[in-house]
């Protein structure tokens, strides 16, 4: 069954002198504050696109990540997984990086190092941004 979410951005005013809101409507969590500076300059407590893609790609990954070692048998104790999505203005998104510090028992470095790279070749949202650069760094930790 497929599912939708949805975010609503409220926009008044030009980009650069301009300020908006962003709400996630779906789970109703929260409206958050974006501007061109947030984006562009220092965050001061407002959000950006990037910041959100970066949620969204650490959440993706950490789940494909998790069902891919349980089936493999080795399911995780614990993943933390950080998304730095760069956002160069006149560029875009000029790429992102996975780091993922992972404690699970008895797996190999090789063989965990394959179930990461599975994982960012094939989250729903690694594939969405296909057009970017997506580098992942994964350390088991104990």
């Amino acid at each position: 069954m497929a599912t939708t979410r949805t975010a609503t951005t409220q926009w008044k005013g030009s980009l650069l002198e301009g300020a908006g809101t962003v709400s996630l409507d779906s789970s109703g969590r929260g409206t958050f504050d974006v501007t061109w500076a947030s984006r562009a300059e220092d965050a001061n407590g407002k959000t950006s696109p990037e910041e959100l893609i970066a949620a969204a790609h650490s959440s993706c990954f950490s789940m494909a990540l998790s069902h891919g070692l349980a089936q493999a048998g080795t399911p995780p104790q614990s993943l933390e997984t950080r998304a730095d999505v760069t956002f160069q203005p006149g560029e875009g998104i000029t790429g992102i990086v996975l780091s993922v510090k992972a404690q699970i028992e008895g797996i190999t470095a090789e063989a965990f190092q394959q179930a990461a790279e599975t994982a960012k070749a094939n989250c729903p949202v690694s594939k969405a941004l296909a057009g970017t650069t997506i580098t992942l760094n994964a350390e088991l930790v104990s």
